[in-house]
């Protein structure tokens, strides 16, 4: 009898310590698709940091996990590219970032793409406040803001920062700088 209670109390203090911390704070999320490759696989098991965005602004180049605009029973997983008030300006394979400023920025992409990836698409949209504009690392199979437009802070659920599987790719995931 006593060791049923020990297995109840373990249980207990189980829950008690997991259930507030995949809630609040770390969510799973497994990769379905190629729209993040090759940074990230189908079937790559990412952890998604949710508390972060509550103290600092979500910054270009982070990959997040949100939910879907116009559907949100499902998370999609891309990388920011468009900040609040910038146009983005996508034409010849070329994406184009100007700030609030009217400056034109040059976004470095060649750390995490490779060297023959094309932009695909013809884009000109200015970003509202408190939205973004993200899109996939597979430029040529990934749905994202060049199709259904910009994403609403509000349906950002957090930012990447650890693989955890394939075991041999395990790494906490850091943002290029631009």
């Amino acid at each position: 009898m006593y060791e049923f209670l020990d297995l109840v109390k373990i249980v207990l203090i189980a829950l008690i310590v997991v259930l507030p911390i995949r809630y609040f704070l770390f969510q799973p999320f497994i990769v379905n698709g190629q729209s993040m490759e090759p940074t990230y696989c189908d079937r790559d098991y990412l952890l998604v940091d949710q508390i972060s965005y509550r103290f600092k602004e979500p910054q270009r180049g982070e990959v997040i996990v949100f939910y879907y605009p116009e559907d949100v029973r499902f998370r999609h997983i891309k990388r920011i590219v468009g900040l609040p008030g910038e146009t983005i300006s996508i034409t010849n394979d070329k994406i184009e970032v100007i700030d609030a400023d009217g400056n034109i920025l040059e976004i470095d992409e060649s750390e995490y793409l490779p060297f023959n990836t094309t932009k695909l698409g013809e884009v000109e949209l200015v970003l509202p406040e408190d939205s973004f504009f993200v899109m996939g690392d597979n430029r040529g199979a990934s749905f994202d803001s060049r199709k259904w437009g910009y994403l609403p802070k509000e349906y950002i659920i957090g930012k990447v920062f650890l693989r955890a599987y394939p075991f041999q790719r395990f790494e906490l995931i850091e943002a290029p700088a631009y």
